[in-house]
This record gives structure tokens, sequence and C-alpha cells, in this order.
């Protein structure tokens, strides 16, 4: 099938199921959500809604959580990845915002990406929801499902899918798109047991038939 007739199948697909998605990362300040999506990385959504309840709460600024001991911050968030590292890099990032940028995530992709931990996914996700920048971040599940439906290739980087996406969709929709395509990958195209049998996109969708098999 020609590829743009398969991106306009999936938009209209995605419309249907997701009219107005939305991040499911809980925060209320700019920093609490620059901070969620680095601890998002290789983990939940739900289990990061956890830590950062607690973790927002006895730590309710910059300048305390800039000063919070590692120790804390590590059993605060033990139940996600990697939560060493990611302990530092809360500190890290508390720090750099309250010094540099008077608490203010700034809305500058280089600037985001010296910060610790934060990569272009992670700015990505952060231009486009804080200060609505055209953006399409690619995570494991907007890999998987660009992948799955034959979008891209297996071996792709991330920056390719990426910008193969960004070259397919029209502007005005990446960041809409990439929402949807996050939560059509986390609740219909899983990366066990997906959905395929109620999927209106199986049709599309190359690897289909292997998928059933393997949940036979």
């Amino acid at each position: 099938m020609e590829i743009n007739k398969k991106i306009n199948i999936l938009l209209s697909e995605l419309d249907y199921l997701f009219p107005n998605p939305l991040c499911e990362l809980n925060y209320s300040q700019d920093y609490e959500l620059l901070i969620a999506v680095v601890l998002s990385s290789q983990t939940t959504d739900k289990k990061v809604n956890l830590v950062t309840k607690e973790l927002f709460n006895k730590y309710s600024n910059l300048e305390s959580l800039k000063t919070a001991e590692l120790d804390d911050l590590e059993k605060i968030i033990k139940i996600i990845g990697a939560y060493r590292r990611k302990a530092i890099f809360i500190k890290g990032i508390a720090n750099e915002l309250y010094n540099k940028y008077d608490g203010i995530v700034p809305n500058n992709r280089k600037l985001l990406e010296l910060l610790p931990g934060v990569g272009r996914k992670t700015t990505n996700v952060v231009l486009s929801i804080l200060y609505q920048e055209a953006c399409i971040a690619v995570d494991t599940h907007v890999s998987r499902v660009s992948k799955r439906l034959g979008i891209v290739n297996e071996k792709e980087s991330v920056i390719a899918i990426e910008n193969k996406l960004m070259n397919l969709i029209d502007k005005k929709k990446w960041s809409r798109t990439h929402q949807q395509l996050v939560l059509f990958g986390r609740y219909y195209c899983k990366a066990r047991k997906p959905k395929c049998s109620t999927c209106n996109l199986k049709y599309i969708c190359k690897n289909f038939k292997f998928l059933i098999k393997s949940n036979v």
C-alpha cells in the first residue's frame, strides 16, 4: 500500500480512538513535567505518577528539591528503573533550573538538552506540551507502532523515525499525532499481547499475521 494512503488511514483511526489526546503524566508546575518525563524512561507513566505524587508533596519547590538528600530521593523513586541515576538527574535539573533559569523550564532546545538526563525525546515532549511547539517525540510506543505498520524499517534509528514521521505528517498535526501514537501503543498495539483481533489497523499492519501466531 502507498505510504501516504497508509498514513491517512492511521491518522483517521487515531482521531477516532483518541479525539482529545492528553499526556498522562501528572504535574502542576513546568519543572514537574520535565522531571516526570525524565523519570518515565524505561518505566510506565502509572509508576511515575505514583512516585512524583510523593516526591512533589515532600519537596514542593526547586529550592528544596535541589538540596534533597540523594538517599531520600532514591527511596521515593525506587520502584522505577535506574532510580539511582534518576535521583541524580532530579537534583541536577532542580539545581540548574534554580540557579541558571530563574526556576523556569527554558523554551529552548539546546538549553534543555544540556540539563542532566534530558535528551531529544524528553525535549520534544516538554516543548510540545509546555510551549505548544510542533514536535514528534519517538519513544518505545511510537517506534513500535511505526515499525509494525511498516511506516519505517525495523532497523531505523529514533532520529530516522522522527524525521520520517515529520516528512509524512502535516506539521500542524505533529504533537497531536505523537500523543495519539503513544496512547495507541500503550493501550492497543502493546509490546506484549497487542489487541490485534479488534484493531482496525490490522489490515495495514505488516506484522499482523506474525503477532497473531505469537499470541495463539
